[in-house]
């Protein structure tokens, strides 16, 4: 009984979802580099503005880079893991650290929004 707990991945298997991984990762740092370019690009509005706009901007792409690094290592141990009771307790491990981050997150950038849209419509003087 106790064997019907454990799995084996064939090493092809684990060999071709690690590649999958690695290739998904490499993907998503060309798309955040070129975010990152598009973002460096955004010009037009007030100059108060648009740098209230850019730290909105650069802190919401900083979270989704941190997020996507935290699912890649998150996949990574996936494919490592032993058995189900090991991929069970990552992935609870896993959704528990994303909600505790994303309610950071949340707050954070809405910190940030406000204070921008503040600056923004401020009087000048």
């Amino acid at each position: 009984m106790a064997g019907r707990d454990q799995f084996e991945v064939p090493a092809d298997m684990r060999a071709f979802a690690e590649r999958s991984v690695d290739q998904a990762k490499q993907a998503f740092d060309g798309f955040i580099s070129a975010a990152y370019q598009a973002v460096n690009a955004f010009e037009g509005q007030a100059e108060t503005a648009r740098k209230g706009a850019r730290q909105v901007t650069e802190k919401a792409m900083s979270f989704a880079e941190k997020n996507i690094a935290n699912s890649f290592e998150f996949a990574q141990q996936l494919v490592q893991a032993k058995d189900v009771q090991e991929v069970l307790k990552l992935q609870a491990d896993f959704i528990r650290g994303q909600m505790q981050v994303l309610s950071e997150q949340v707050r954070e950038l809405g910190e940030t929004a406000g204070k921008a849209a503040t600056e923004a419509t401020a009087p000048k003087r």
